[in-house]
């Protein structure tokens, strides 16, 4: 892809090679980021539970928690990539830097398990409406 600002790459744009890497991204995130990796698995079992009781406004609340949570958390993998990338040795700016990132990963976190949690309590009280022991 040719880089706009700098002149470089090859040039063209192709829409189909936009959606590769993104999937190569959350492919390569989902397999050597476990905390991605069992966020997601959690996320889909919800979303299928709203899916199946059609209960839209719920499943378009986990799917946006869900979303934010994920760049959240793939931000602060790349950030944490590229400080150990630029600086092997321990360093204290380096160290403010990641405790930022792990911050902003903690709250996009904390939002999805509040989330989670408030729906997968509606959806516990409608399945005891549809399905009487």
């Amino acid at each position: 892809m040719r880089n706009k600002f700098l002149g470089t790459g090859q040039g063209g744009y192709h829409p189909l090679r936009k959606l590769h890497v993104c999937l190569s991204g959350l492919r390569y995130a989902v397999i050597y980021d476990f905390s991605v990796a069992y966020k997601l698995v959690l996320s889909a079992v919800v979303l299928g539970i709203s899916f199946h009781f059609r209960q839209w406004l719920d499943l378009v609340s986990v799917f946006a928690a869900t979303g934010l949570m994920l760049i959240a958390e793939m931000f602060n993998t790349t950030i944490e990539a590229l400080c150990d990338f630029v600086e092997t040795r321990q360093n204290e700016k380096i160290r403010v830097i990641k405790d930022i990132s792990a911050a902003a990963t903690g709250i996009s976190i904390l939002i999805w398990v509040v989330v989670l949690a408030s729906e997968l309590g509606h959806l516990w009280t409608l399945s005891d409406q549809v399905l009487p022991v």
